[in-house]
This record gives structure tokens, sequence and C-alpha cells, in this order.
């Protein structure tokens, strides 16, 4: 029973890793007023581009920063159109997402199946990871457990509650037009945060590609983009939030390889619907049970909203 819940950890650390850098970085942007529906699209092109850049080096953090780079300008891409040009933030994120998904199966045409040439290694922090169950998931796994679940998130909640710059950002958010009076540079932050949340977005594929399934396959994202953008909600547009909301859904997606392994007596692709059934629930029910969950889940009053300095 031990080693099964150890094992469910694990995996639910694993895959809750990818949600956790996909969903802080559209926190972010959504922070200062930017909705990017991109996410599934540019996590697309990050784990292809990952792939290839493997291929070549050998190496797993060049691969990571390929994707990272990826990503970024696919933000920028659509940071130009809804933030600069001021066109449907909707509208433009769905036609990041086809175009990244569009990209990356031309680029991985000739990768399909293949498996990454190198990955991501495991590390053992002494003492911690000889705790029972907990010490192995958190504390002897992939190198990247730590930094994404533990030291991201900090530094993003520091970032954006504890400094002058967080509340900027979170100012431009909120009014635009009072930021701009103010001072603060609202185009430009909207872009810069717009561009760092495709950063992680593509970050999220490498590691999709790296680490948890390490090859790259046609469809393989599956809906973890938008997964990633009720996360945000779920959390209540909260850095540390997000990481535990993460991990939750991880263990959903464990549960699910669980009872398949196990031979349970409920249809495979049943199991294989939890993550995104667990998606629907945990928007709605909160709401409902609990109605302070609706003040707490508020979004950014700007968000989506194109700012126009002349009418301010």
């Amino acid at each position: 029973m031990i080693a099964l819940l150890g094992g469910m950890l694990a995996t639910a650390v694993l895959a809750g890793g990818v949600l956790t850098l996909a969903a802080l970085g559209e926190v972010m942007a959504e922070r200062v007023g930017v909705t990017n529906l991109g996410v599934e699209g540019l996590m697309a092109l990050g784990a292809v581009v990952a792939i290839m850049a493997v291929g070549s080096t050998h190496n797993p953090w060049a691969g990571l920063l390929a994707a990272g780079l990826t990503g970024a300008v696919g933000g920028m891409v659509f940071a130009f159109g809804a933030v600069i040009m001021r066109a449907n933030q909707v509208l433009c994120g769905l036609a990041v997402t086809f175009m990244g998904q569009g990209l990356s199966t031309a680029l991985g045409h000739d990768y399909a199946g293949q498996p990454s040439a190198t990955m991501f290694g495991h590390v053992a922090i002494p003492v911690l990871s000889n705790i029972p169950v907990i010490g192995p998931a958190l504390f002897g796994q992939n190198i990247l457990v730590i930094p994404i679940y533990v030291m991201l998130p900090l530094l993003v909640h520091f970032v954006m509650f504890r400094t002058r710059h967080g509340l900027n950002m979170r100012a431009v958010g909120e009014n635009p037009a009072a930021a701009d009076a103010a001072g603060i540079p609202v185009m430009a932050m909207r872009f810069g945060y717009v561009t760092l949340g495709g950063a992680m977005a593509g970050m999220a594929g490498g590691y999709l590609t790296l680490t948890y399934v390490p090859v790259w396959s046609e469809g393989m994202v599956a809906g973890r983009g938008w997964i990633a953008l009720a996360l945000v909600i779920f959390a209540g547009y909260r850095p540390i939030m997000v990481a535990c909301a993460a991990l939750l859904f991880g263990l959903i997606t464990a549960l699910a390889f669980v009872g398949q392994a196990r031979n349970w007596p409920i249809d495979p692709a049943f199991l294989n619907m939890l993550p995104y059934l667990g998606t629907v629930a945990f928007i709605i029910v909160p709401v409902v049970v609990w109605h302070r969950m609706r003040r707490i889940m508020a979004a950014p009053a700007a968000l989506a909203q194109p700012y126009y300095r002349d009418v301010r």
C-alpha cells in the first residue's frame, strides 16, 4: 500500500509539473490584463522543438531553453496582435493555438515516435528523500521538480505581492488608465509579461517531452494547455495556489493510471476523462457550494480588455 501511494504521488508530481509551468506563465499574463488562449499551441511547439534541440546537442538544458525561446517568439506574435494592435484576445489566442499545433505537426513529422536523445535525470536530497511515501516523490524526483513547485511559485508570489513592481503589475490588470496616469508603462508591461508567459508555456512543452513523456507524438499535449488556463481561474490568479492546484490535478491523472494498471472495473476511456472532468468540477463546484469563492476567484477587472490611451 505504501509503495502504491508513493508511486501515485511520484506520478502526480511529474504530471503536475507541466501544468504548473504553463499556468504560472498565464497567471503573470492575466495579472496584467491579457488572456492568452494560445497556451496549448505554444506547449505543442515547445515539445517538438525540445526534441529537435536535444537530438542535435544531447543536452536537456539546451532543449528546455530552445522550447522557452520558441514559446517566447509565439508569445510575441500573440502580444503584437492582442496588445499592440488591440485585436480580440480570444481570436488571437485561438489563432496561436492552431498555428502552434499545425507547426508542431509539420516540424515533428520526422521525429514522431522517436524517443528523446536525452532527458533530465533524478536527484536525491539527503535525509529528505528517505521520508516514507513523500520523500522519494518530492525529494528523490526529477531535477526540475523542486524549482517548479517551490522556487518558481515563491519567486513569482514575492514579485507580485511584495514588491513595487508587482503592485504596478496588478494595477495594470485592474485599471490600466489609472496605472498609465501614474507613469506605469502599460503597453510595455503587457507585452513583456505575455512574452514571458509564452516562454513558460514553451518550457512546459519541453518539460513534457524531456521529463514526463520522453518521446514526441502528434497531439501529445492532449488539452493540458486548456487545463492550465482553468487552473489559473481555480487558483484565484495566485502563484502558490496554482502549484497546489496543479499537484491536485496531477493526483487525478495518477489515479487514472493506477485504475488502468490495477484493472479496476471502470471503462479506461472514463478513467482518461478524469482530468477533464476534474477541470469542470473544480471550477463549478466550489462556487456553487461556497459563495465566497466568487470573490476569491475574481479575475482582474481589466482582463481581456484592450487599452486605448487616447480615450482614457
